[in-house]
């Protein structure tokens, strides 16, 4: 497909382009940060297979360079609209109201945080990027724990075997995904375990008051997902960019204030502080249950005795015996099942990411901002260039 047919058809990765992101999910996360203000009080990042680094990216002109996208942007335009609606119909205390000048200065400067600590890691190779510490690690592994724990902190050490933070971080943040294969259901299970070893990752490394936001595949399990993260965080919500395509199955789990369970300590080895003990605490489960004997009723045709559940007998004016089972379950909280919030990030005024735009006039198609570092198709790239390209190479007749 050639580059002119793609800025056509995709608005976001022609922006991308233009506004120098490497790619275009760094609208993803911007709309993400408009809805739910990922950023505030933020200088300690974890960022997940985060190959090419369009996240990384954001996060280095936000909190290491101090340039202003996604919420403080969007609070800049509206302060300066409302200074400018003031201007227009008169300001009712002339000493309070700035003007247009200084807003529009003020919006410009660069507040760039203090002590911000960034921690990207992939299994691919990451180009550098400003202020951002890059590890080449399996996250599913238990060895990059403490990898990612000394990249946190020089002072870690190894020795202690500690799976612990001595300094944690406010946000972990995870835009993986496996390779689909169009079956559905076997992606969404492929995604969920992504899903999985990012949290563990993410528990170990985390704040009391943190953030994590992860990429989910929604599917009918979703709410199940969203009761097992209420565990560990007070609000999780669903959300969808609108940067992301409608006809995609993707979404973002996005969880605020981290409050892990009293006595719960993460470990890669023990995913979720159970890891292969689950078999053995479900027996010991069970064997502490009370042991309570079958109800048992009298078959008046065979005056047997049969085990069966509790039943309640009526005998009408006929004489026939009508027999109804007893309900007694309770309506409690484990039985509801849980409806799991979805936000829609993006007004109506943003590109539409499945549209086709009109390309201005003048339009130069540009280049990546950062090209592949290792695709996975390089080899067979190479592979077909040593044969002469698709075709093969051409043979030539001699006189």
């Amino acid at each position: 497909m050639g580059k002119s047919s793609k800025d056509k058809r995709d608005a976001y990765y022609r922006l991308a382009k233009e506004q120098g992101w490497r790619a275009r999910s760094a609208f993803k996360l911007l709309q993400l940060d408009e809805e739910f203000d990922l950023f505030a009080d933020v200088t300690r990042v974890v960022d997940l297979c985060a190959a090419p680094g369009s996240w990384s990216q954001v996060l280095s002109r936000v909190l290491i360079k101090g340039e202003k996208f996604g919420r403080t942007a969007w609070q800049d335009q509206e302060s300066k609209f409302r200074q400018q609606m003031l201007g227009l119909f008169g300001p009712t205390k002339p000493t309070a109201v700035t003007t247009v000048s200084e807003v529009d200065h003020e919006a410009d400067q660069l507040r760039p945080r203090q002590d911000v600590k960034i921690v990207a890691i992939d299994l691919q190779p990451i180009s550098p990027l400003p202020g951002i510490v890059t590890l080449r690690a399996d996250i599913t592994h238990p060895a990059t724990v403490p990898l990612l724990l000394k990249a946190l902190d020089s002072d870690y050490d190894a020795k202690t075997m500690s799976q612990q933070a001595a300094h944690p971080v406010d946000l972990v943040l995870s835009d993986g995904a496996p390779d689909v294969t169009g079956l559905h259901d076997l992606d969404i299970y492929v995604q969920s375990q992504l899903l999985f070893a990012a949290l563990n990752l993410a528990l170990c490394v985390l704040k009391p008051g943190g953030k994590f936001v992860a990429k989910i595949f929604r599917g009918k399990n979703v709410d199940l997902l969203y009761a097992q993260l209420k565990i560990f965080f007070e609000r999780v919500h669903i959300a969808k960019p609108r940067s992301s395509r409608a006809s995609s199955v993707e979404a973002f789990i996005v969880c605020l204030n981290f409050q892990p369970p009293h006595g719960f300590s993460a470990s890669l080895e023990e995913p979720l502080g159970v890891g292969f003990r689950l078999h053995d605490m479900t027996e010991q489960k069970l064997r502490s249950l009370p042991i309570s004997a079958p109800t048992v009723l009298q078959n008046p045709q065979t005056e047997a005795w049969d085990s069966a559940p509790p039943q309640v007998r009526h005998l009408d004016e006929d004489g026939v015996t009508e027999i109804q089972p007893e309900d007694h379950r309770q309506n409690r909280e484990s039985d509801i099942r849980w409806v799991a919030p979805f936000i829609a990030c993006g007004d109506l005024s943003a590109f539409d990411s499945d549209a086709s735009y009109r390309l201005p006039a003048g339009h130069i198609s540009l280049d990546p901002i950062q090209p592949p570092t290792a695709p996975p198709y390089k080899r067979a790239l190479e592979m077909r260039k040593a044969h002469g390209g698709a075709y093969g190479r051409t043979t030539t007749s001699r006189p």
